[in-house]
């Protein structure tokens, strides 16, 4: 057998001469920074990522660590990056247009924008549009890969649910909500006990320096091996349910300002800080509406003008009389609530889709809408009933449940990140940094 290591060696070797009888110049050849695998990290890719990293840091003032280290950690980042990319690409995994500009126009909507509005932002605010979608559609590329590799291995037992909420209390209940900072010193598989007395030491030292005083922030972005360090190891706003299992005891004994000591896990040593300590409350009351539809979809012979115009006539029908179910039966495409009369029963908040959902919020009780537009077709509704109640017992269940697989999903994400990491062939050329 060939070594792995000798054929990815003579890889780069067969690459630069490939390089050099394409008639590159041979300057090109220093803009090469690090081969991973089959791939490379250009110069340009690494100065271009810092500078945005550093003018995103210092936008949230985020204490900058010096270039040399910033450099060090974008470049780790973009080694991550690309093994997770052709990871996707063995995977068959990719991203269509419509998912990207469906992914833009969520985000715009979130910022209160259209998507041509969004876009005159970032352009406003000197970021080029082509890298956001190129940063976009490699963040969905890589949150696809991760639900596939990891998401779709992680499985929540109700008897988990159940042993959550009697050792955790209620979900809904007051509890304190958390603003943790978190800074991983990371071992690699099978590390030895000189490589982990030497990490644990590393550790003790960061902990003793932040505790007299050095910036958090400044220090998760130098040392950190965790994916969020160029946030300044910043895991935002978190109940005690939505904290990572290993930090709960620890985190439920400290207050605002307080670091940890080092906590052992597979992947390294975790080092947390309290940035912030609030109380909170979570009373879950959820409204249920009895709904019913009649659907025409559109094809060859039904364009968008014909849908309405029929749907419109039914209407008048209905005014006139005519039973709402008799019609749903007679004329609605969708054969499955057609039986019923058109019926879709008691709906909850994100049981239909947005348009759906959005028209029947604003009818009153036994109005009927003009025909809305969804992804389905055309449709008339009507409301017939609504109930508010106390959802709380089975809310409880549901956040439990979300809770046990983000945790679990945030513990193995860490530890699969590190084993593609430290699998991966990947050679830095060190004088370039």
């Amino acid at each position: 057998m060939i070594d792995q290591t000798v054929m990815k060696r003579n890889f780069v070797v067969f690459f630069l001469l490939f390089l050099l009888t394409a008639g590159v110049k041979a300057e090109l050849l220093d803009t090469i920074v690090a081969v991973v695998e089959d791939d490379v990290v250009l110069e340009h890719e690494l100065e271009q990522e810092t500078y945005q990293i550093a003018q995103r840091m210092r936008s949230s003032n985020v204490a900058m660590p010096t270039a040399s280290t910033l450099r060090h950690q974008v470049l780790e980042k973009l080694i991550v990056d690309k093994l997770q990319r052709q990871l996707a690409d063995k995977a068959g995994i990719t991203v269509s247009d419509e998912m990207l500009n469906s992914s833009v126009t969520e985000i715009a909507r979130n910022n209160g924008m259209n998507p041509d509005e969004f876009r005159n932002e970032l352009i406003h605010q000197g970021m080029a549009y082509k890298s956001f979608l190129d940063n976009l559609r490699n963040e969905i590329l890589i949150n696809q890969l991760r639900a596939r590799e990891i998401g779709a291995r992680i499985k929540v037992t109700d008897r988990e649910v159940e042993h959550y909420l009697e050792t955790q209390g209620k979900v809904g209940a007051e509890s304190a909500q958390y603003h943790l900072g978190h800074i991983l010193i990371a071992l690699k598989e099978g590390a030895s006990a000189s490589e982990i007395q030497a990490a644990k030491s590393r550790a003790d030292d960061i902990v003793d320096k932040l505790r007299k005083g050095q910036d958090f922030t400044h220090t998760a972005v130098s040392n950190s091996d965790d994916d969020n360090a160029l946030s300044g190891g910043d895991l935002g706003w978190r109940n005690l349910n939505d904290i990572p299992s290993i930090f709960v005891d620890t985190a439920k004994k400290m207050t605002a300002g307080q670091v940890s000591d080092p906590i052992r896990s597979p992947s390294g040593f975790h080092i947390i800080k309290v940035l912030e300590l609030k109380g909170g409350a979570d009373n879950h009351m959820i409204t249920k509406t009895e709904v019913r539809h009649i659907l025409i979809k559109t094809n060859e012979l039904i364009d968008d003008n014909e849908a309405k115009k029929r749907l419109l006539a039914l209407k008048e029908r209905i005014a006139d009389g005519d039973d709402f179910a008799a019609l749903a039966r007679a004329h609605s495409d969708d054969k499955g609530s057609a039986l019923k009369g058109g019926s879709l029963g008691k709906v909850g908040p994100g049981d239909l889709v947005k348009e759906f959902e959005d028209t029947m919020n604003k009818l009153a009780i036994k109005q009927i809408s003009d025909p809305v537009q969804t992804q389905f077709g055309w449709h008339l509704i009507q409301v017939l009933n609504r109930e508010t109640k106390d959802n709380s017992s089975e809310h409880e269940k549901n956040m439990a449940r979300d809770a046990i697989r983000k945790r679990k999903i945030e513990e193995e994400t860490e530890l699969w990140l590190r084993r593609i990491r430290d699998e991966a062939y990947v050679e830095i050329f060190e004088n370039r940094l």
